[in-house]
């Protein structure tokens, strides 16, 4: 499993680098920082305004990740690049379909 994604039993929880008004909504893969911590790479159209590009964020997860959007819940990192999110579903499921997504 990805260092970006830890198992909670019920459910995951996700580490994301968001770079908002980023041309495309698009999951570009997973990532180490300098500081050695992974994260996966996300960009989305939505303005960093009122938490539209969060909101945006949020969306394209669920749709890649086949899940309604209530399941995904921002934890951490409202106003930062860097977020931490909340995903309610199997967590080996998650990493799957994210593996899957990170490699097409």
């Amino acid at each position: 499993m990805s260092a970006a994604l830890t198992s909670f039993g019920d459910h995951a929880r996700l580490t994301v680098r968001l770079t908002p008004n980023g041309g495309r909504d698009a999951i570009d893969g997973f990532e180490t920082a300098a500081d050695g911590e992974e994260h996966l790479k996300v960009r989305v159209r939505a303005v960093p305004e009122k938490g539209k590009a969060n909101e945006a964020l949020i969306a394209l997860l669920a749709k890649a990740l086949g899940l309604a959007r209530n399941r995904i819940t921002l934890v951490s990192g409202d106003t930062q690049r860097k977020k931490i999110l909340r995903i309610d579903a199997d967590p080996e499921a998650v990493h799957k379909r994210l593996s899957e997504l990170v490699a097409e």
